[in-house]
C-alpha cells in the first residue's frame, strides 16, 4: 500500500500490547506515551469526573495522584503499613467509613514489592468500587503467584527510562475488559472515528506509543525475566553485607510475594548515629547517586489541602520518608561497583 505519509502506529505495537498482555496473563492491553497516560485513561474508564473522590497511595510518586487532578477530582491519601510499605488495609477500611461513595481505589505497589493486593481488592469489592493498580515499579512482581497489574480493573505498567525495562517513555494499560481498552485505544489517538475525513466527536489525547518505541519494548521484554534475578541478586548481595549492623533494615518481602527488586531500600533505626542523609552525602561525595524515600503526596505543597488517612499515631509513610535510602541498584553496576557503596555505607559505623 502506497501511503499518503508516515504513520506512526504499526506492527510493533499491536505485537508489543500482545506480549506483554501474556506475559502477565491479562486479555487485552494498549501502549501508550506514559504510565502517567495510562493512569489517567484508567479514570477516564471508570467515568471519574468532578468533585469525585478517589483513595490513593500516600508514598508514592506524584504520577500516581495527578491524574485524578487531570479529571478535576478530589484524591484522599492513604498511610502505609509496615509489612509491605504499601496501602495500609486498616486505613483503607477507615476512609470508606469517612468517605463511603469514592469512585475508583488507586494502589501503588511501592519500589516492585507487591502490596496486600488481594486483601486490598476484597476490601473494594464489599464496597463496590474499581480498583487500578499502579504496577509501574512491579513489573514481574507477584503476589500468590499472580501478576501486579491483574488484580484490579485497570493494570498499569511504566517504560520510563529508569524501570526494570525501558522503552525511554512509555507506559502501558492493560485489563480484562478488552471494550474499554478498545475505548482507550480510541481515546488516545484524538478520539477519531471512523470516516474518510477526521470526524470528531469527543475530546482526544496524543497518548498514543509510536512504532520504534513499541518495537524497543519488545526487545526489552525478552530479558525481563533476567532483570529481575539481576536485582533479585543485587537486593540479596546488600542484605547479607548489612546483616550485621543493626541499625539497617531492608525493606520487607512479604509472605506469597516475589518482587522484582526495582530499587533495593533501606531504612535505619530513628536512634541510628548514622541518619540517611550522612549515607546519601558519603556516596554523593564519590559520585554515586542515591535517594531519600518518596515523600509521601499527602506531605506535598500541592496536595496539602486534600485529606490523609492513618490508622497509626505515627504515620507509616512519614516514618519510611524520615528513615529511608534508596541505594544503587541499577542492572549495570558491576559487582565491583557495589562492593565500594557497601564499604562505603558500612565505612560509617566504624
Amino acid at each position: 500500500m502506497i501511503q499518503i505519509g508516515l504513520h506512526l502506529f504499526g506492527e510493533n505495537v499491536n505485537k508489543f500490547e500482545e506480549e506483554l498482555s501474556n506475559y502477565v496473563g491479562i486479555k487485552k492491553a494498549a501502549a501508550l506515551s506514559a504510565g502517567t497516560a495510562a493512569i489517567h485513561m484508567a479514570f477516564k474508564a471508570l467515568d471519574v469526573k468532578k468533585d469525585d473522590i478517589v483513595f490513593c497511595s500516600s508514598l508514592t510518586f506524584s504520577a500516581t495522584a495527578n491524574p485524578i487532578i487531570y479529571q478535576n477530582a478530589t484524591p484522599v491519601f492513604i498511610d502505609s503499613e509496615k509489612e509491605t510499605w504499601n496501602m495500609d488495609p486498616k486505613s483503607l477500611e477507615k476512609a470508606f467509613e469517612k468517605y463511603p461513595n469514592p469512585k475508583a481505589v488507586i494502589l501503588v505497589h511501592l519500589y516492585g514489592t507487591p502490596a496486600k493486593v488481594q486483601e486490598i481488592k476484597e476490601i473494594c469489592d464489599k464496597h463496590g468500587v474499581p480498583l487500578v493498580e499502579d504496577a509501574a515499579e512491579s513489573l514481574g512482581a507477584t503476589y500468590k503467584n499472580k501478576e501486579t497489574g491483574t488484580f484490579g480493573s485497570y493494570g498499569i505498567y511504566s517504560f520510563n527510562g529508569n524501570k526494570i525495562i525501558t522503552t525511554s517513555g512509555g507506559g502501558m494499560i492493560v485489563s480484562n475488559d478488552e471494550d474499554k481498552i478498545d475505548k482507550v485505544k480510541f481515546w488516545v489517538t484524538q478520539s477519531r472515528e471512523k470516516e474518510r475525513h477526521y470526524e470528531h466527536k469527543e475530546i482526544g489525547y496524543n497518548y498514543r506509543m509510536s512504532n520504534i518505541v513499541a518495537g524497543i519494548g519488545r526487545g526489552q521484554l525478552k530479558v525481563l525475566d533476567k532483570r529481575i534475578e539481576q536485582k533479585t541478586n543485587i537486593y540479596n548481595t546488600y542484605k547479607e553485607a548489612f546483616k550485621d549492623i543493626k541499625d539497617i533494615q531492608m525493606q520487607p518481602v512479604p509472605e506469597n510475594s516475589k518482587p522484582n527488586h526495582w530499587l533495593t531500600v533501606i531504612t535505619l533505626n530513628e536512634n541510628s548515629k548514622v541518619k540517611p542523609i550522612d549515607i546519601m552525602v558519603a556516596l554523593e561525595k564519590e559520585n554515586i547517586e542515591s535517594r531519600p524515600v518518596w515523600k509521601p503526596m499527602h506531605m506535598q505543597p500541592v496536595f496539602k489541602k486534600y485529606d490523609f488517612i492513618k490508622t497509626e499515631e505515627k504515620a507509616v509513610s512519614e516514618d519510611l520518608f524520615n528513615r529511608g535510602v534508596c541505594l544503587p541498584s541499577d542492572t549495570k553496576m558491576t559487582k565491583e561497583e557495589q562492593q565500594t557503596v557497601i564499604d562505603i555505607i558500612k565505612n560509617l559505623w566504624n
